[in-house]
C-alpha cells in the first residue's frame, strides 16, 4: 500500500502531548504544522522537523491563515487545569472553549477531512467509575464544562459540513516533556519536583482519590491511527490503562521510592469540586485500536523522574492568576506554598 502523506495541524505543539504527537507524525513522513501560545509549553519541546508558529488559538484570523490546505487537525492545546478552573473560570474557559471553537471554525472553513479533538476524562464528572464512553457527560467544574461544550460544537459543525470527527479521551498522561513547574496540575510532576528540592509532597484531602495514569507512548499508540482509520469517524474513545487504578497516597509512595526522598506528605483540605474516583474503561480502545499498556505506572514515573533530573528542578511558576480568591481557594495556592 502506498504512503498517503498528509498535511497535519497540531495545536499545543510545544506542550507535552502535542510535541510528542508532532514528532511522531513527522517521523512517519507527514508534513506537520504546529502552533502553541507557550502558556503551558517549553520551547525545547518543539520538534525540530516541524513548521512551528507561536500564536494563540483564539486568534481566528491567524488560525484561518495557518489552516489553508490542512488535511487533518489534532487539537491538543488546552489549559488543562481542572481544579484551578473553579477559581480562574474566565481564563480556563477562554483557553479551552473559545480556542476550540476558533480551531473548529477555521478547520471547517478550510474543508479539512478530519478533526481529532483531545478531550478529558473530566467530561464524566463524579459518576460511578470506571467510566465508559456510553455514559452521558456530567461535568462538575468549569474546565470539564468547557471540554464538553467544545465536543458539542465540534459535532455540530462537523455533522453539518460532513467532516469526520474523533474525540479522544486520554487521562493523566505522564512522561518526559511534561511541565513540572506548574503548581496547579500534573500531580506526579509536582511531587517529583518538590521531592527533589527536599520538600514533602502536598496532598489534598485524604489522598484516597483513585486515578489511572497513562504513559505517553501508550497514548500515542491510539492517537496516531486516529489520523485516517476509517472506523473511527464519530467515535469517542477513552485512552489509558484500566488494570492499574491507584490512590494519590500510593502515587506519593512510588515517587518517594524512586526519588529516594522519604518525607511524610503534607495533607491539605479537599479542593472544591474534585472528583473522588476518576478511572476509565479501555474496552473500546482495545477493540478499535488494539490498545494495551506497555509501560506501567512505576516505570512511567521513573522515566518522568529521569527527565526532571536531567533538566534540573525548577521553582514553581504561578503563571495563571487567581480570579476568585476567597475562603474556598486552596491555601497552598493563595500563599504560593507549593
Amino acid at each position: 500500500m502506498s504512503f498517503n502523506k498528509k498535511k497535519i495541524l497540531v495545536t499545543g505543539a510545544a506542550g507535552f502531548l502535542g510535541s510528542h504527537l508532532s514528532e511522531q507524525l513527522s517521523s512517519l513522513g507527514h508534513e506537520v504544522i504546529g502552533i502553541d501560545s507557550m502558556i503551558g509549553g517549553y520551547e525545547d519541546n518543539v520538534p525540530k522537523n516541524i513548521k512551528f508558529h507561536k500564536m494563540d488559538c483564539c486568534d481566528l484570523k491567524k488560525v484561518q491563515e495557518i489552516m489553508k490546505k490542512i488535511d487533518v487537525v489534532y487539537h491538543c492545546a488546552a489549559t488543562a487545569h481542572e481544579g484551578l478552573s473553579v477559581f480562574s473560570p474566565f481564563e480556563i474557559t477562554k483557553n479551552n472553549y473559545l480556542a476550540s471553537v476558533s480551531i473548529f471554525s477555521a478547520a471547517v472553513n478550510a474543508k479539512v477531512k478530519r478533526i481529532i479533538f483531545c478531550s478529558s476524562m473530566a467530561r464524566y464528572g463524579d459518576q460511578v467509575s470506571p467510566f465508559n464512553e456510553d455514559m452521558k457527560p456530567k461535568p462538575v467544574d468549569p474546565y470539564a464544562i468547557s471540554k464538553v461544550a467544545s465536543e458539542e460544537v465540534l459535532k455540530n459543525l462537523c455533522e453539518l459540513n460532513k467532516i469526520e470527527w474523533v474525540i479522544a479521551v486520554p487521562h493523566n498522561i505522564i512522561g518526559p516533556r511534561k511541565k513540572y513547574d506548574d503548581p496547579f496540575r500534573n500531580v506526579v510532576s509536582i511531587m517529583i519536583n518538590r521531592m527533589m528540592q527536599g520538600k514533602a509532597p502536598i496532598i489534598y484531602g485524604d489522598g484516597e482519590q483513585t486515578r489511572c495514569f497513562s504513559y505517553i507512548d501508550d497514548c500515542l499508540s491510539c492517537l496516531i491511527p486516529m489520523l485516517d482509520q476509517k472506523n473511527l469517524d464519530k467515535q469517542v474513545i477513552n485512552i489509558g490503562p484500566d488494570e492499574e487504578f491507584v490512590t494519590i497516597n500510593k502515587v506519593a509512595e512510588i515517587c518517594s521510592n524512586i526519588t529516594g526522598v522519604n518525607l511524610n506528605p503534607i495533607y491539605k483540605k479537599d479542593r472544591p469540586k474534585e472528583v473522588k474516583h476518576a478511572t476509565c474503561s479501555a474496552d473500546k480502545a482495545r477493540k478499535l485500536l488494539s490498545y494495551k499498556t506497555t509501560v506501567d505506572l512505576v516505570n512511567g514515573i521513573k522515566k518522568t523522574h529521569e527527565y526532571i533530573k536531567k533538566r534540573g528542578v525548577k521553582p514553581f511558576d504561578y503563571h495563571i492568576e487567581l480570579e476568585i480568591n476567597n475562603e474556598l481557594t486552596p491555601e497552598a495556592w493563595k500563599k504560593k506554598e507549593i
